[in-house]
């Protein structure tokens, strides 16, 4: 997300145009589920997406339940949606385990939500000014 970013930034300065603003789409679109794994890496969106987030406040029931290690390590989809945000995403070779006690692929952090809502930021600007080269159709 934030490589889509700085590719979208880079573009809107004239440099890469519309071959770096295809790339950065065509990575939204992995993001959002046009992927092998059909997956969306963003929470909520389709009808696949990760369930269990290594974030406390989603693995937490409603108060006044308490909240500790064995909510953690609760198999299930945790309580809590977080909608709109954006898990680490899949290994170099495309694996992904939706667990929460994988860090590394599930942790949501500010880092890349940032750069994930900068980039669709940039994509929605480009498209009202019709600045987005034609992109064949996602496949998610």
């Amino acid at each position: 997300a934030n490589a889509a970013f700085v590719a979208l930034a880079a573009a809107e300065d004239g440099i890469g145009g519309d071959q770096f603003k295809s790339w950065a789409l065509s990575q939204i679109n992995y993001i959002l589920g046009d992927n092998r794994n059909h997956l969306s890496y963003e929470i909520g969106f389709g009808s696949n997406y990760p369930r269990q987030p290594h974030h406390r406040g989603s693995s937490c029931p409603n108060p006044p339940a308490g909240c500790g290690w064995n909510e953690f390590n609760n198999p299930g989809p945790s309580p809590q949606l977080l909608k709109g945000a954006l898990v680490g995403g899949p290994g170099q070779n495309d694996e992904y385990a939706d667990s929460r006690k994988d860090y590394t692929k599930n942790e949501v952090t500010c880092d890349y939500n940032a750069g994930f809502q900068s980039a669709l930021a940039g994509l929605a600007s480009m498209a009202k000014r019709g600045c987005l080269p034609n992109s064949p159709a996602p496949k998610c």
